[in-house]
């Protein structure tokens, strides 16, 4: 297995593991269409530095919500194995705009999906979240069952896992799905409560909470994640897989990280907390530690420690970026 596509690639996930895939020794084809969910500039510059790893890579600009595209990509290249982590992300802004979700998350997996079937590409790993579980007790067990999602981005990642099983079962495609919690880390997504956190508290502008500041979240360091992300292209037939760090910790406790990491106090506008946000993530990792050999090394306080650190490195560039 030498070539792998990674869709999402200018993504901040997508970007991590299309690096550490390329230092690995493989080749990435790498496939993104660079939209404006936030400011395109900071996808461009992930993107300058993948096509800074040399030969190794290969980008096309494409949406895999359009088959024709995907199909063009596919007889360009011998696609090994597909990394889709293009996916549109966010709890709330899927309330609004459901159908482009529809649109990425599944109508984008099924047009994937096709083409391995069609291009003998034999191994998909499908990025999922800690979203689909909703409301059952926690920690959350791939077990659990999934089958009421909050919001339409959950209730699309839910589809896109059931269009692969079906690709499975009757065309024996390998499936991985590693269900991710709560990421974060430098150059990360602009929307997430970390780096709004940083930006806002630097700048001396209100970061916004919502609820009162207690809600626990699973949060996973970015190399963790990706390093996970590329275990899964060994051969699993059909599975399922927590990628958390089985640590949760409050929303304030990382806000207080922040204060100290940057030595600004926060000024914090506390607003109703969203229908379709839950309280609290916590994943159960017990079968990522058996089956891929995966557990987190990065704890929350060095994770904030590198973000912040790459913040005030980036500092100039990222102060341009629109919120």
């Amino acid at each position: 297995m030498r070539t792998i596509a990674v869709t999402g690639c200018a993504g901040f996930i997508g970007c991590k593991v299309s690096e550490k895939l390329i230092e690995d020794g493989y080749s990435v084809v790498g496939i993104d269409n660079i939209n404006d969910y936030y400011d395109p500039r900071l996808k461009e510059w992930r993107l300058e530095q993948l096509k800074g790893k040399g030969s190794g890579f290969n980008f096309y600009k494409c949406d895999i919500g359009n088959y024709n595209e995907v199909k063009k990509v596919f007889a360009n290249h011998k696609i090994d194995a597909v990394i889709n982590l293009a996916a549109r992300a966010g709890v709330r802004a899927s309330v609004e705009d459901p159908w482009i979700y529809l649109d990425t998350n599944v109508k984008g997996t099924l047009n994937l999906l096709e083409c391995c079937k069609n291009f003998d590409t034999k191994k998909f790993v499908l990025a999922s979240t800690s979203s689909i579980y909703g409301l059952n007790k926690m920690p959350f067990k791939e077990t659990d069952n999934t089958d009421h999602p909050l919001a339409p981005y959950s209730a699309t990642k839910k589809g896109a896992e059931a269009i692969c099983h079906s690709y499975h079962y009757l065309s024996g495609l390998d499936i991985s799905i590693p269900r991710y919690f709560t990421v974060y880390g430098p150059a990360g997504r602009p929307d997430m409560s970390i780096f709004r956190f940083i930006k806002n508290i630097d700048n001396e502008r209100p970061i916004p909470v919502f609820g009162n500041g207690k809600q626990t979240r699973d949060f996973t360091y970015i190399d963790d994640i990706a390093d996970g992300t590329i275990k899964c292209l060994q051969p699993f037939g059909y599975e399922i897989f927590n990628f958390g760090s089985d640590k949760p910790v409050e929303l304030m406790y990382v806000i207080n990280l922040i204060e100290q990491r940057l030595g600004k106090k926060a000024e914090i506008e506390w607003l109703p907390i969203h229908p379709a946000d839950v309280l609290a993530t916590w994943a159960d990792i017990e079968k990522s530690k058996e089956k891929l050999g995966w557990e987190p090394t990065v704890s929350i306080e060095e994770g904030v420690q590198h973000t912040v650190d790459w913040y005030l490195k980036n500092r100039e560039f990222l102060n341009r970026l629109k919120d």
